[in-house]
């Protein structure tokens, strides 16, 4: 089942149609459990969501602040393997029929190896990957073989990235480009703010790709707030804390499904 990249692509056309935002959740794989982790992925989209990134669960996950961290290391404890996580993509895709993405550092498919991640990736339906510490001047195995599988590359882009940096980047890249609106590591914030809508002006000046903003939206009013510059918002930590905050699982899926209500709501109105 390979060729998902257009998939992702169609659903962020979609969204532009209906002159709205993309909605985009993060979810770790294996969390709380791993069967708990894909009735998530179905909880968020139940409420909203257009797209999923998995995370695989990393024991130093630089780009993650202390809300993913938390969760990655309830996963990790718990045994999450890359098995689980192809697992997770694959049940969660079939479930709901959105464009499922694995968000993961590089070491762990480096280990596990490029053309085994792909194809295993591919086969379970998956729409690609995004990858926050792969150097682009690094990546050409990677993607030769994604291409081969029909994955998209989805690279990150900063706020300290300069524009020919940015050019490069935005070139080698598929499916989308991940804006991080600021400096620093995953989280909620109080404010989004204008860091994020130049970054998003700078890199839409070198491609034609979506543009998608994360780190730091929480709420309905910040998704309105960066639905109004970018083509998709990400959320993440916001939606790891319901479910770390809720007294069992069950009330976890309940607070995820209803946080992507009213993140839908707020991309909706841009």
């Amino acid at each position: 089942m390979s060729g998902n990249v257009e998939l992702l692509s169609a659903s962020l056309a979609r969204a532009k149609s209906e002159d709205r935002a993309a909605l985009i959740a993060y979810l770790p794989a294996g969390f709380p459990t791993v069967d708990g982790g894909i009735e998530a992925v179905k909880a968020v989209v139940a409420g909203g969501a257009d797209i999923v990134e998995v995370g695989l669960p990393h024991s130093d996950p630089v780009l993650d602040g202390p809300v993913i961290q938390t969760a990655d290391d309830i996963a990790l404890r718990g045994g999450v393997k890359i098995a689980d996580v192809m697992r997770t993509v694959r049940e969660a895709h079939e479930a709901t029929g959105v464009p499922i993405l694995v968000m993961t550092y590089w070491n762990p498919i480096d280990r596990y190896g490029v053309e085994r991640f792909t194809a295993e990736l591919a086969e379970a339906g998956g729409a690609g990957c995004i990858l926050p510490d792969l150097p682009v001047q690094e990546s050409g195995p990677w993607r030769e073989h994604a291409d081969k599988h029909g994955l998209a590359t989805v690279f990150v882009v900063a706020p300290s990235s300069r524009d020919e940096r940015l050019a490069t980047i935005t070139e080698a890249g598929s499916g989308f480009v991940y804006a991080a609106s600021l400096m620093g590591v995953t989280g909620t914030r109080n404010s989004v703010g204008e860091q994020a809508q130049d970054l998003v002006r700078r890199t839409r000046a070198t491609t034609e790709l979506p543009v998608c903003v994360g780190l730091g939206v929480s709420n309905a009013a910040q998704a309105a707030e960066v639905a109004g510059f970018a083509d998709g918002v990400i959320v993440g930590s916001a939606f790891v804390k319901a479910m770390l905050d809720a007294p069992d699982e069950e009330a976890g899926r309940a607070a995820v499904r209803s946080l992507a209500g009213e993140l839908a709501e707020g991309v909706r109105k841009r």
